[in-house]
């Protein structure tokens, strides 16, 4: 019986939070101090994780999984995680959100346990821009990154970037022509209203409508041909193709009606939308001795209650209390 909702939609896309922590101080995330982090007792253990992930893959139909954070490489166990999940389903695609720090290090040992790709988050290759929206100086880390997932063979390697005004929204055929220069996928975001600052506008916001014309200064796109399905990125061809480019639109062209996406959070609460303002604890539960009938009970029914859209224009919309790093993306 899959994760279905009241709607009709059904849930195969599970992104799992392994932690809330992060190593970088991204502007439009978290504050300069950073964020009172989640007692080690209340965060998911690796054992309780690979068990929510084996119910979901082996009796709720999931056949995605998104590792995520905070940053899920400062998460000890994840190589140990990735290992089990892939003992358990050899069919299920793995795949990692991450800002890249420490992924030099670590793609060998990823793909090597069973990690099919990567995403990475990079909003400018100018160093001081970098700087500027991370708080860090790290970009040359970031690049040594992507470079060794590609090598890895955590491909296709996507890269995600958040344009903010004034800052870097003027980099977006820089970035692309950087990305279509590695063979990297570059996805472009529309800022969410997710910030631990709530200082998300709609007007500050860089929409698509911008991006396009943004992009369109330099290169000539198209829309793909190919079915977007449940895709939250809307493709386009580069100067005729092969290559793409991708859009994501959550703000001013929701794709809440094909969502296929389920959150779990590091303190083991399923969250039914990113957006969502209740949650359902299942961390509680099998620390009180469900068992894998009741925690599949449990997520079906927080499933079934999800809205029919996140609600962003609507005039009662209310952001979610959990910042983006302490959901998971």
């Amino acid at each position: 019986m899959p994760l279905i909702d009241r709607h009709g939609r059904v849930a195969t896309d599970l992104r799992v939070s392994l932690t809330d922590r992060c190593n970088l101080r991204c502007t439009y995330c978290m504050p300069p101090e950073g964020l009172d982090w989640l007692p080690t007792d209340d965060q998911l253990t690796d054992d309780e994780v690979v068990r929510l992930i084996t119910v979901a893959t082996q009796r709720l139909g999931v056949r995605e999984v998104r590792f995520t954070g905070g940053e899920p490489l400062v998460r000890r166990g994840l190589v140990d995680i990735v290992r089990r999940v892939r003992a358990v389903d050899a069919e299920v695609e793995m795949s990692i959100t991450t800002n890249a720090l420490g992924l030099a290090r670590t793609a060998a040992a990823l793909a090597a346990a069973g990690l099919d790709r990567v995403n990475v988050s990079l909003d400018s290759v100018r160093r001081e821009t970098f700087h500027e929206i991370t708080r860090r100086d790290r970009l040359d880390d970031v690049i040594e990154g992507l470079a060794a997932s590609e090598e890895a063979g955590l491909g296709p390697v996507k890269v995600n970037a958040v344009l903010l005004r004034g800052v870097n929204d003027d980099q977006a055929p820089e970035l692309l022509q950087w990305c279509l220069d590695r063979g990297y996928q570059l996805r472009f975001i529309e800022q969410m209203p997710l910030d631990a600052q709530h200082g998300w506008s709609r007007d500050g916001m860089i929409t698509a409508d911008e991006i396009f014309v943004s992009l369109a200064s330099t290169f000539t796109l198209t829309p793909a041909e190919e079915p977007r399905g449940s895709a939250p990125a809307e493709l386009f061809l580069v100067d005729g193709g092969p290559a793409t480019v991708g859009v994501i639109a959550s703000v001013t062209r929701p794709f809440c009606g094909d969502c296929d996406r389920v959150r779990l959070t590091a303190d083991g609460q399923v969250r039914n939308c990113l957006f969502a303002r209740q949650e359902s604890d299942l961390r509680l539960a099998m620390r009180a001795g469900a068992s894998d009938d009741d925690i599949v009970e449990r997520w079906r029914t927080a499933m079934w209650g999800k809205a029919p859209g996140h609600g962003i224009d609507d005039p009662s919309f209310l952001q979610p209390d959990r910042p983006m790093s302490a959901i998971g993306g």
